[in-house]
């Protein structure tokens, strides 16, 4: 071991075991170098770009599966945010908390951690079922805006291992990955701890009571939406950014994940220069793993050093560099709520196309119920997007953008938080994919007229074309006006329809 910092001997006393303390860990938290001494990035935009490069690997993917999985899934009302909103006085969560389990001065978000007992929980289980989705990474979340950790943190006494399912589960869920071949990633939300569960201090609360300040966090005021600014009086202090950075460099350490997703408050100016010595130093550990990988984050730092993400939403256009749609397949809320409404397969499949037409990924999130189990309706959902993957996936996996994006006459939505709403495509809606000097024409919709492809000319002249899944022979012909291409008689499968286009 070559100059190593104490950041890096706790690392790696960490992974063998041993009991530090908090205090020990944040001495030398200032460092960004990695447990081996390599510090090849410095912590700065100028030196980040000089040395990452976006791996091939996150590239080749398009698809991963987000999980949703807490505590919040044992009241399983509203969504995700019902730890905040039952603390909201006069909201729906609120009433419903007060009419279901009492004042919150006798039942708080803490004691709902009991009821969380994951006892039919599966990492193998689960890990088949998103192989056959055609996924090929998964990014849990080992801490969400809750305090709550699904692994055996040195810094959170809230956690998993220590209570409720008494198990690490994003350890399991690493395990488990690697047996099936996936990627694994996970994300923190550690930063918006700090402001989640402030509504608790404005009215009688077990919030307020000192003994469980490390699970409510420090009650900031909350820094606002998804822009780059943060309001004076947002309340973040050094106390405050450091103790997410201990946690972040925790996860790093224990589980060395090859994608790190982050919410939106990283994205803030009090964060933004600690966050750059955390890039540097995930980034010099991935140096000594001899792994690529990815940061995902929302706004306010460059595409040439992390992977920027939309949520809920989609590009309007073809981005120069890799990007990430994280969306869930419930509508109402990312993690396990009674009532759910989910997209269909078409929708997401039609999105997921368009996505990777303009070079980008999807993060498809599923949220499980309490006990560990995957909804049916969850898990068709992936089955029919892997079902049409294992004849399609020729023209997704490993493709990259087309001189054009798209044509036809619906764009789709775009823009974050839009994609509920579901684009009607019709077959001369098409996304185009390219990989080894073949196009990938994909029709949004099935058609028994012809479809023109407007954006092939006579100046790119067609060798054959074939649609992916059928053997029956494909009628074209090109014309001044484009390539007008008759389907098969039948369809190959139930959603869209990609044509391979090979060129003299």
């Amino acid at each position: 071991m070559k100059n190593s910092s104490l950041i890096g001997l706790i690392g790696i006393a960490l992974l063998l075991g041993c009991t530090n303390t908090a205090e020990e860990y944040t001495q030398d938290i200032s460092t960004y170098v990695s447990p081996e001494g390599t510090d090849i990035h410095k912590p700065d935009s100028s030196s980040l770009a000089q040395n990452y490069t976006i791996p091939d690997w996150f590239k080749d993917a398009k698809l991963g599966i987000f999980i949703h999985w807490g505590v919040y899934a044992v009241p399983a009302f509203g969504n995700e945010w019902y730890p905040r909103n039952m603390y909201q006085k006069g909201s729906k969560v609120y009433e419903h908390h007060i009419k279901t389990y009492g004042p919150l001065t006798e039942f708080g978000y803490k004691d709902f951690i009991p009821m969380f007992k994951a006892e039919m929980f599966n990492a193998d289980e689960w890990l088949a079922l998103f192989k056959e989705s055609g996924a090929k990474y998964i990014v849990p979340v080992a801490e969400h805006h809750d305090g709550f950790s699904l692994y055996g943190s040195k810094f959170n006494k809230w956690n998993s291992v220590s209570m409720g399912p008494k198990r690490d589960i994003i350890g399991e869920l690493r395990e488990a990955s690697l047996k099936h071949g996936l990627h694994f990633g996970l994300s923190s939300h550690r930063a918006e701890n700090a402001w989640f569960f402030n509504g608790g201090l404005e009215i009688p609360s077990d919030v307020q009571d000192p003994q469980y300040k490390s699970l409510y966090g420090e009650g900031l005021k909350a820094p606002g939406g998804q822009t780059p600014d943060c309001p004076e009086g947002a309340g973040f202090n050094e106390n405050s950014i450091r103790n997410w950075l201990k946690h972040t460099y925790e996860l790093v350490d224990l589980y060395k994940p090859e994608l790190f997703w982050f919410d939106w408050t990283v994205g803030k100016y009090p964060f933004r220069s600690t966050f750059y010595q955390f890039m540097a130093y995930y980034y010099n550990n991935a140096v000594d793993w001899d792994k690529g990988v990815v940061i995902n984050t929302k706004f306010g730092y460059g595409d040439n050093i992390q992977v920027f993400d939309i949520e809920r939403g989609k590009s309007d256009k073809a981005r120069d560099f890799p990007w990430q749609t994280d969306t869930s397949i419930g509508k109402k809320s990312w993690g396990y709520i009674e009532g759910e409404e989910n997209k269909t397969p078409n929708q997401i499949i039609d999105d997921f196309i368009d996505i990777v037409s303009k070079n980008g990924n999807l993060l498809l999130n599923i949220g499980p119920k309490a006990d560990g189990t995957i909804t049916d309706e969850q898990q068709a959902v992936l089955r029919a997007i892997g079902k049409w993957l294992k004849v399609n996936g020729e023209a997704i996996y490993e493709t990259r953008p087309w001189e054009v994006a798209s044509e036809g006459t619906v764009a789709g939505t775009s823009g974050a938080f839009s994609d509920n709403e579901e684009s009607l495509y019709t077959a001369q809606d098409i996304r185009f994919t390219t990989k080894d000097n073949k196009l990938y024409a994909i029709s949004l919709a099935w058609t028994d007229e012809d479809v023109l492809i407007k954006s092939i000319g006579n100046d790119k002249k067609v060798a054959g074309i074939r649609m992916l899944g059928s053997d029956e022979k494909i009628s074209w012909d090109q014309t001044s006006e484009g390539l007008k291409v008759s389907f098969p008689e039948k369809m190959p499968t139930d959603y869209a329809h990609a044509l391979e286009i090979v060129f003299i």
